[in-house]
């Protein structure tokens, strides 16, 4: 073999390698987005479950506020079918009107001192907290693989092997603007 046929042979298995290479790395970043959101999942799974104890636990003390225990029980069903439907979009508007009613029951809470005091109201209501920071922890995560996942299946040469692979982009996981304002509390009690 001649010193030509030599250096395209190293030519060819250094592009072989360099396309394996990116592959992977494509690869890779699709299975990260995955293990967040499965991560995210496991969590509204979680909050999921504990939902039906809180509004059981605020039914017996809040009679007269049946409209806002419907809200979360209508929104949590939102969200487990938005979750189930694995639609990322859906999940974030469904989770927009969850956090919405959870806010606007335990603003209604602190009118009745029985259910504060209550052991597992407190309880329930501390699990949920945790769980909603721990979410939105991962959420950001989350968004953050998301983002690098598109940026990379968009970025040349990345894009030649992720759009002849099918390699797609994913959905961040955004909240409605609503989520981000303070819950009015004044106008809960009129």
């Amino acid at each position: 073999m001649s010193t030509e046929n030599w250096v395209i042979l190293g030519v060819v298995i250094a592009l072989v390698l360099y396309f394996i290479t990116l592959y992977n790395a494509l690869v890779s970043l699709k299975h990260n987005v995955t293990k967040a959101w499965a991560n995210i999942d496991v969590l509204l799974k979680q909050r999921h479950d504990e939902l039906p104890k809180l509004v059981a636990a605020c039914k017996e003390v809040m009679k007269f506020e049946q409209d806002t225990l419907e809200k979360v029980i209508r929104a949590r069903s939102s969200v487990a079918s938005a979750r189930q439907s694995g639609n990322v979009k859906a999940v974030g508007r469904a989770e927009t009107s969850l956090r919405a009613g959870l806010g606007n029951l335990f603003a209604l809470a602190e009118s009745y001192p029985d259910l504060k005091s209550n052991e597992s109201f407190q309880q329930l209501q501390s699990r949920i907290s945790s769980l909603e920071n721990t979410i939105a922890d991962r959420r950001e995560l989350y968004n953050e693989t998301v983002n690098n996942n598109n940026v990379r299946i968009e970025q040349f040469p990345d894009v030649l092997i992720a759009s002849r692979f099918n390699f797609k982009a994913a959905d961040l996981l955004e909240f409605e603007e609503a989520q981000l304002k303070d819950v009015n509390i004044s106008k809960l009690f009129n």
